[in-house]
C-alpha cells in the first residue's frame, strides 16, 4: 500500500491543474463567504440569522472546487490512457483506489481547514459592520463557542467527504466532463429539488436524502429543533453517499478493463 500511496502522491503533485485547484479552493471559499456576509444585515436584536452559517456560506462554492479536484485525479488518467500504465504497475485495483482516496484526503484536508478558518475570520471581521453585534444578540464568532467549533469542524469534514464522493463517481463514470456534471448535479440540483415538490412529506424526504442539504446541516448553530436532521446525522448522510460512491466505483474498477 505504501508503494501505491507514494505513486499517487507523485502523480498528484506533478499535475499542474490539481496543484492550482488547492489554493483556488481556499480563495474562492473565503471570497464567497465575504460576499455572503456583506450581503446580509441585522438591523435589530433578534434578526433571526445564523451568523456562523452565514460566515461559512462560501463552503457551498468551495465544494465545487473540491469536486473538480477529485474528478481530475481519476479522469485525467482515463483521458490520457495513463490508467492502463497505473494498473499494470499496480495491479491491485482496490489498493489503487485506496491510495488515491488517501492522497486526495491528505491534500484536501489542509486546504479545507484553511478555507473554513479563513471564512470564519472573514465573518468575524465583516459581520459586525452589518449589524451582527453583541447588542443584537450576536457576539463575535469564536472557536471557543461549542456550536461554532462543531460547525467549523463539520464544514472541513464536509469538503473532504465531497471530494471522496466525487472520486468514487469519477471511477464509475471515467470521463472528467461527465463526472463533473454528475457530481455538481448531485450537489446543487438535489439541494433545490425539495423546493420544487408540493407535498410536505416528499419535501422532507428529498431534503434528508440530498447530500448537500443534509451535509450542510452541520453548519447550523441556531434553530436546531427545526432541522429535518440533526447536524451530525446530516453529515452522516453525506458520508453514506461517499461510501456508496467509493464502493460502487471500486466494484466497477475491478470489473471493467482499463
Amino acid at each position: 500500500m505504501r508503494r501505491e500511496v507514494r505513486a499517487e502522491w507523485t502523480k498528484l503533485r506533478t499535475e499542474p491543474g490539481a496543484v492550482r485547484l488547492l489554493p483556488a479552493l481556499v480563495v474562492l471559499t473565503v471570497a464567497a463567504s465575504v460576499a455572503v456576509c456583506a450581503s446580509v444585515t441585522c438591523p435589530a436584536a433578534g434578526c433571526g440569522h445564523d451568523a456562523v452559517r452565514l460566515a461559512l456560506g462560501g463552503v457551498q462554492v468551495g465544494q465545487a472546487v473540491a469536486a473538480v479536484l477529485a474528478v481530475l485525479v481519476v479522469g485525467g488518467e482515463y483521458g490520457t490512457g495513463m490508467i492502463r500504465t497505473t494498473l499494470t504497475a499496480m495491479p491491485r485495483r482496490g489498493a489503487v483506489l485506496a491510495a488515491k482516496a488517501a492522497v486526495l484526503t491528505g491534500v484536501t484536508l489542509p486546504a479545507a481547514v484553511l478555507a473554513v478558518l479563513g471564512s470564519l475570520l472573514a465573518g468575524r471581521l465583516v459581520l459586525p459592520g452589518r449589524g451582527f453585534t453583541a447588542a443584537h444578540g450576536h457576539p463575535p464568532l469564536s472557536l471557543a463557542d461549542g456550536p461554532t467549533l462543531r460547525a467549523v469542524a463539520g464544514s472541513v469534514l464536509y469538503l473532504v467527504l465531497v471530494a471522496l464522493l466525487s472520486l468514487g463517481i469519477a471511477f464509475a463514470v471515467r470521463d472528467s466532463a461527465a463526472a463533473i456534471g454528475v457530481v455538481l448535479g448531485l450537489l446543487y440540483a438535489s439541494a433545490v429539488l425539495p423546493l420544487m415538490v408540493g407535498d410536505p412529506d416528499w419535501q422532507l424526504a428529498l431534503w434528508r436524502l440530498s447530500p448537500s442539504n443534509a451535509g450542510l446541516a452541520v453548519q447550523a448553530t441556531t434553530g436546531l429543533d427545526g432541522l429535518p436532521l440533526s447536524p451530525w446525522a446530516g453529515l452522516g448522510v453525506l458520508a453514506a453517499w461517499a461510501v456508496a460512491a467509493l464502493t460502487g466505483g471500486g466494484l466497477l474498477l475491478r470489473a471493467r478493463d482499463a
